[in-house]
């Protein structure tokens, strides 16, 4: 077999700290470097004659930085907790800083061939490479708990194996807790704001995106929802290749959905059409949710303009409870009930009783934008941004007061970020889709 350990770009290899003392002392010199640039800021404005905030000092583009490049060297669940702060913020980041912790999000380290010929020893024996007729030690992606390598077995199987940084899995725990600790170093978060119940959840979410062997049941459970849907494709798994580390899955012919950008504008809207109806049903019918809208997610067959789905390991059962709340808001926000908005906001969680309370009229301003913009005429125009500098505008306000700071149900923060990033690339794309149309048979039960 051949092993084809070629690099193109070494500048991407990097060793995954796998041991425990390994990772702690990666995340030490991040604090360390952290701790130096909040000093080195915070003297910079006195000596401008300011009164230096502590959240001021942290969000730095080079505090952003170099966070940007200890969680990408990291991998593993400090990794994926930066992917999800960059594109969870969505809008309401400066761009500045966006734009440099994107970089979590789209360029993660790969392991070196080395380190990678010493997982696949221990998930498949030492005499693995015998099983195929070529192996490429080049990953055609790398993300935050594996990389997935193109390989064709001698029975001309064509297959994409994700394989899993090594300690990842057991590093989960901590890595959640120093990324906790972190941000109250950075005193960015109220002391009286009860992450537990938000940091347990996230730990049992990246245990379960880290067995390979229940996403695989995952994705066996989406190909039969979705089975005679010709609008998507979900790749296959073989058992044979697969372990609890190792993933092994059709490898399908397609393009970054990204490179839609550059399609025509019929085009755009359809991709978009069909991936906001899936959401639509994932929510309200099949009761199942992929929850991470990571754009690599998705791939675009532009022969047959179908949607590949991959990554299924962030796939969650959705309660009656949570489809109900976003059945009660969408029902009454098309209703242009701004009353009941407020009213099912607030009963569900999505916003807490200190901003009614506190900020009732900037709430009752934010209602309107988004009840408005939901029953303007003709499909919605996700390309059309102007209405969210408003919004950020009066909720950068409301989150100055640290007193009315409020985490939503867990189950509802995983629906809602599948929803804003299922969004967020629809304004990628530019996209205009008739959203109305594709909800109001799923809200008939609450109007």
């Amino acid at each position: 077999m051949a092993f084809d350990d070629s690099e193109d770009d070494n500048s991407r290899n990097r060793r995954v700290p796998s041991s425990r003392s390994a990772r702690l002392g990666t995340f030490g010199r991040l604090a360390g470097g952290l701790a130096g640039g909040i000093l080195a800021e915070g003297a910079r404005r006195v000596a401008r004659g300011e009164r230096p905030r502590m959240r001021d000092m942290m969000l730095t583009p080079g505090n952003a930085k170099r966070l940007a490049d200890r969680l990408s060297h990291l991998r593993g669940a400090a990794m994926k907790l930066g992917q999800m702060v960059s594109m969870d913020a969505g809008d309401f980041l400066p761009p500045e800083l966006a734009d440099i912790l994107a970089t979590v999000r789209d360029q993660a380290y790969r392991m070196p061939p080395s380190q990678l010929r010493d997982v696949l020893n221990a998930e498949w024996g030492s005499d693995w490479r015998t099983r195929f007729a070529k192996f490429n030690a080049t990953p055609i992606a790398a993300a935050s708990i594996g990389q997935v390598h193109r390989a064709q077995t001698h029975d001309g199987r064509d297959l994409a194996i994700k394989v899993q940084y090594p300690g990842v899995r057991e590093s989960i725990d901590a890595d959640v807790d120093n990324v906790a600790g972190l941000l109250r170093l950075s005193n960015a978060l109220p002391k009286e704001l009860d992450l537990a119940p938000l940091l347990a959840e996230a730990k049992s979410q990246l245990h379960d995106e880290a067995d390979y062997e229940r996403e695989a049941a995952q994705l066996e459970r989406y190909r039969a929802l979705l089975e005679g849907d010709d609008r998507f494709v979900v790749p296959g798994i073989h058992p044979d290749f697969s372990t609890s580390r190792v993933l092994a899955m059709d490898f399908i012919e397609a393009k970054p959905i990204e490179t839609l950008e550059a399609a025509s504008q019929e085009q755009r809207d359809e991709v978009m059409t069909d991936l906001i109806a899936l959401v639509a049903s994932e929510l309200f019918e099949l009761g199942v949710m992929q929850t991470d809208p990571n754009f690599a997610n998705y791939r675009w067959k532009a022969d047959t303009g179908k949607l590949v789905l991959l990554d299924f390991g962030a796939t969650r059962d959705v309660t009656p409870e949570i489809a109900s709340a976003y059945r009660s808001l969408l029902a009454a926000g098309l209703a242009e009930d701004r009353q009941q908005v407020r009213e099912a906001a607030l009963a569900s969680g999505f916003v807490g009783p200190g901003v009614a309370q506190n900020h009732s009229a900037a709430l009752d301003r934010m209602i309107d934008i988004i009840v408005t913009e939901m029953n303007r005429p003709g499909p919605f125009d996700f390309g059309d941004r102007a209405f969210v500098g408003t919004l950020r505008d009066e909720g950068m306000a409301m989150a100055s007061d640290r007193a009315t700071w409020h985490i939503p149900p867990v189950d509802t923060l995983f629906v809602q970020r599948k929803v804003s990033g299922t969004a967020l690339l629809a304004a990628r794309l530019k996209a205009r889709v008739d959203v109305r149309s594709l909800v109001r048979p799923y809200i008939g039960a609450a109007q």
